[in-house]
């Protein structure tokens, strides 16, 4: 059992609150190599304040593996960012307890989570709900197929801002506007500068962000916590 869990929630509330911008990268534990794990954590950006781990399908027993390697070497709050209930560690800090509001499938609405109420009811971990928003890439992603759901079109704005608004309403904590892995067009920056008007939760905005000049054009829209993947993992993001 974990013992010295970070209060991740409340840093982030309170960053967003002082208008002080967050950074996680996000590891999918399947392409992770832990031998290589100290030369991941070195070459981050000097302003990453977290890391994300997860993966729309991760192999049985990956995540804690990753999960428990970085610990050992990094100071960074681990967040779990799950794609089923098999990808909880109760050695993170803390789990975004998602639901894919975007979407009417009951599986990503209430079923995994209620699947992942034994792993986590007896452990540490902090619980941070959250309401999962899947925006139009511009490509296929996985989390469109493995969740069977699809995303909402950029141009519905309204729909957008109603269904994050639903989320605030129903309890989240966090709303997470996903563009997709690999991503073609990240979330516009219309989209989350209208939700982020509309919201009284910290924002967080990922996928398809390549450039440090997409992530500062993404915070200025209003994100408080960008995410990066893709362009990271395999060294094309521009700083």
């Amino acid at each position: 059992m974990v013992t010295d869990t970070k209060e991740c929630f409340a840093e982030i509330l309170s960053a967003a609150k002082e208008n002080k911008k967050l950074l996680a990268v996000l590891v999918d534990p399947d392409k992770f190599d832990e031998s290589k794990a100290a030369i991941f954590l070195s070459n981050l950006p000097e302003e990453t304040t977290h890391i994300f781990i997860g993966g729309s399908t991760v192999a049985e027993g990956r995540t804690c593996e990753v999960v428990k390697r970085l610990k050992n070497l990094s100071k960074l709050p681990l967040i779990l960012f799950p794609g089923d209930h098999s990808q909880i560690s109760a050695h993170a800090d803390s789990l975004l307890f998602l639901s894919l509001i975007s979407g009417r499938n009951p599986e990503y609405l209430i079923e995994q989570q209620v699947r992942s109420v034994k792993k986590i009811k007896n452990t540490r971990l902090e619980i941070i709900p959250t309401g999962y928003i899947l925006i139009d890439g511009g490509k296929k992603c996985t989390v469109h197929k493995v969740s069977n759901t699809f995303p909402l079109p950029q141009h519905e704005i309204e729909n957008i801002v109603n269904t994050a608004l639903a989320g605030q309403y129903s309890g989240k904590k966090l709303i997470y506007l996903e563009a997709g892995s690999g991503a073609e067009i990240p979330v516009s920056e219309e989209i989350i500068r209208a939700v982020k008007e509309a919201l009284d939760i910290p924002l967080i905005v990922g996928g398809g962000i390549r450039s440090e000049q997409q992530l500062q054009k993404t915070y200025e829209a209003g994100a408080d916590l960008v995410v990066i993947g893709t362009a990271f993992e395999n060294g094309s993001f521009q700083n």
